[in-house]
């Protein structure tokens, strides 16, 4: 027969050990018990029976729970268990419940796979870097959409991240926090597309981050003038490395990014009628771009074919056999220095390019087919610039009526 007493903080405290576990339970709260293990530690839980089954809820280990705490936690799961519940169960199958761990591991491995490189490999630091040390283990059902936005709100401050609480380098101690508005918009929307796919994998019925608060983003906008382009040019002229000054050059000249440049192939490039067809898998839309190029740009590339070791499909071959160039930065920075153009990014170069395409009059609609944009309203960032050749439309206008209109004192005196 069971052996029963009133549990007391003295009785658990000159309990002996023995061979094997022993159990005392309490006079008072039915199934309510002190566990005592032949290593000395004492643990406090609760028997029960459901649907026939016996089951054990072990409540904690003394002395970190008293016995007075322990016997109103055993009195509260008694009262589930008289109600229908199963203390242990619920347990269980939080246990078992995904985790946000699970959650960006299953979204890694089913879903970035399908992302270019670049892109895919910036989602997944987001997600172990600025996610997943703040939220831990949270249940994923628990978060909600104050969850959400404390963690973009963070991310925003440009606080130092969890993993570099204590950055080394000391100039960046020294610099301090930074806004990071745009970064906490593109983790939002990572967050939202993983929680959306959450809800289809069943694994909660809502998206928390679906209503994340947007901050507002002041996009770069920096174009190069004709002089800065015609020192740029005469740096590149003047370049040891000409392999990374042409890959410059078809920046420049195509509005390519550095990506779609860097890991071009001679076989996209059709010399007969002028044209780069950038496979799906180096654009950024993940669409085939096919665009018309200039004879410099040819030129360009029949000068690569000579340059080239025969066979080598890479119009740009890296130092590691069988790889394109990988990194031209330390270049960039010399040809930075030598140009005068301190502070300028490859990157601007593309917007370069579709600022003389605009100042040559072409339309938003090619500028966006010339850039490969998948939506219009990433064009629309150059609409601004299309007031010079308005403006000069207005002003011919005005030319032509000159003959015919002059101004007087006070007001317009028509002609004859």
């Amino acid at each position: 027969m069971a052996q029963r007493e009133k549990l007391t903080e003295k009785l658990v405290r000159a309990a002996e050990p023995r061979a094997g576990i022993y159990q005392v339970f309490d006079e008072d709260v039915r199934g309510f018990s002190l566990r005592i293990f032949s290593s000395g530690s004492r643990h406090f839980a609760l028997d029960y029976r459901v649907k026939g089954r016996q089951r054990r809820f072990t409540i904690g280990r003394w002395p970190e729970w008293t016995v007075t705490a322990a016997r109103e936690q055993a009195k509260a799961l008694r009262r589930i268990i008289d109600d229908g519940g199963d203390p242990l169960g619920e347990r269980e199958a939080g246990m078992a419940a995904p985790r946000i761990p699970d959650l960006i591991d299953r979204y890694i491995e089913t879903h970035t796979p399908n992302l270019a490189p670049n892109n895919r490999a910036d989602q997944i630091s987001m997600l172990r870097k600025l996610v997943q040390p703040v939220w831990k283990h949270k249940l994923v059902e628990d978060i909600t959409l104050e969850d959400v936005d404390r963690l973009l709100s963070d991310i925003a401050k440009g606080r130092a991240r969890p993993s570099k609480a204590k950055p080394n380098n000391r100039a960046r101690k020294l610099q301090g926090s930074k806004p990071t508005p745009i970064r906490a918009n593109r983790t939002g929307e990572v967050l939202r597309k993983m929680f959306s796919l959450a809800v289809q994998w069943k694994l909660r019925p809502d998206n928390p981050a679906m209503g994340f608060h947007r901050r507002i983003e002041t996009e770069r906008e920096r174009y190069l003038s004709m002089d800065e382009i015609d020192r740029l040019a005469k740096a590149l002229g003047k370049a040891e490395d000409q392999r990374a000054a042409n890959i410059i050059r078809m920046c420049m000249l195509t509005g390519g990014r550095l990506g779609e440049v860097r890991c071009a192939r001679f076989e996209q490039f059709n010399l007969e009628f002028a044209t780069w067809s950038k496979p799906a898998t180096t654009t950024k839309q993940r669409k085939v771009h096919r665009l018309p190029i200039s004879p410099d740009v040819a030129a360009i590339v029949r000068q690569r074919q000579t340059a080239v070791h025969p066979g080598c499909p890479w119009l740009f071959p890296g130092d590691v056999p069988g790889q394109p160039v990988k990194e031209i930065r330390r270049f960039w920075r010399q040809i930075q220095s030598e140009a005068g153009i301190a502070g300028v990014r490859i990157h601007d170069l593309r917007h370069t390019f579709a600022s003389l395409l605009v100042s040559g009059g072409a339309s938003l609609e090619m500028i966006g087919k010339l850039l490969g944009h998948s939506q219009m309203r990433t064009t629309q960032r150059y609409a601004h610039m299309m007031d010079s050749p308005l403006r000069d439309g207005v002003n011919a206008v005005a030319e032509m009526m000159k003959p015919q209109l002059r101004i007087v004192q006070g007001g317009v005196q028509g002609g004859r």
